[in-house]
């Protein structure tokens, strides 16, 4: 992002610094593109807390190639999808294959998927998620003309990539799991978890490396994404009106607790909703089998491949007894052994 000219960061911020803006684009790309009557579908969202895997399982399953979602090439305009492919055909600046931002050796090009849907639920319902009391970020429910406008917004992505299945990566959507299987029904909602220890420390070391990032497009861009996982803009899950922590998150401390709030919370929506399936990021690494049970799960095409690479690390510390307690509930709950 850094290395943005000044015509596309005034792109971006077009394109996204405006829920009026994104509003306009959508209402465009529906009228011109008239989606398709809802048909249902098998379609997998990942989410959890970040760290945990998302991206390489997202990735594991995109590389199937039965589904559809948005990728870097999407945007700025991602609110209008198949209009922006129409305007620049191939995107006008190529995006080179390079790590990302995160420094943890994951490469992205334009063709890359990413977690740009939440774009969609920062216009039509930032209001009610973001939550300036707390600085937090909070469940909520959705109204029904949210819900039709996403069934409208999955098939306009499903039409821009020609597939019938939809994936979405993104972690803010653990606000949001009953509405998506309810406007979903035949949905699978896919809950990667590590060890706290390990989780925690990766966590912290994201926070420092994007608060030493003093560029101010990127702080605007993360925020425009509703990406406050780390960094200035960080703003936590928070579930109940007390924050997760008083430690700040400068401290580990606060990510642990952080952990196990996150974590717990799931458990507890597993409990009412069974198609919350937990998917342990030790045996996605480690167990050939977790990849091939999950893939039959999924009904994913013979041969998709892992993307998860075997790692050999010693054992984790243990963690405080309340997280280690959480950590094995959900890995009895991935039913891969």
């Amino acid at each position: 992002m850094a290395d943005y000219s000044a015509l596309e960061r005034m792109l971006h911020r077009l394109a996204l610094g405006s829920n009026v803006m994104g509003e306009m684009q959508f209402d465009l790309e529906c009228g011109i593109e008239k989606p398709k009557p809802f048909a249902g579908g098998q379609h997998v969202f990942v989410t959890g807390l970040a760290r945990a895997g998302t991206t390489v399982l997202m990735r594991s399953i995109y590389g199937s190639e039965a589904f559809g979602t948005l990728t870097y090439r999407d945007m700025p305009f991602v609110m209008a999808p198949n209009l922006w492919a129409r305007l620049h055909r191939r995107s006008s600046r190529e995006i080179e294959i390079s790590e990302r931002a995160h420094g943890d050796g994951i490469l992205v090009d334009a063709d890359s998927p990413e977690a740009f849907e939440e774009v969609f639920w920062r216009i039509f319902l930032g209001h009610r998620y973001l939550n300036d009391k707390t600085r937090g970020l909070v469940p909520h429910e959705v109204p029904s003309e949210v819900s039709e406008n996403l069934r409208k917004y999955v098939q306009l992505i499903l039409k821009r990539s020609g597939t019938t299945r939809y994936l979405s990566k993104n972690n803010n959507n653990i606000l949001r799991i009953a509405a998506l299987l309810d406007i979903f029904p035949d949905a699978r909602i896919l809950v990667p978890f590590r060890h706290p220890v390990p989780h925690a420390r990766s966590l912290l070391a994201q926070h420092q490396r994007f608060c030493e990032d003093g560029d101010r497009f990127t702080r605007a861009y993360m925020t425009w994404l509703a990406h406050h996982e780390f960094g200035p803009g960080h703003r936590p899950f928070v579930f109940s009106d007390q924050p997760n922590s008083d430690a700040p998150p400068t401290e580990l401390l606060y990510w642990f607790e952080t952990w196990g709030a996150v974590y717990g919370y799931l458990v507890k929506m597993y409990q009412s909703h069974p198609r919350v399936h937990f998917v342990c990021y030790e045996q996605m690494c480690h167990a050939p089998q977790a990849w091939a049970s999950l893939s039959d799960w999924l009904d994913l095409p013979a041969g998709s491949r892992s993307h998860f690479a075997v790692k050999e690390t010693s054992p984790p510390a243990a963690a405080p007894e309340a997280f280690e307690a959480i950590y094995r509930n959900m890995t009895s709950l991935t039913h891969l052994g």
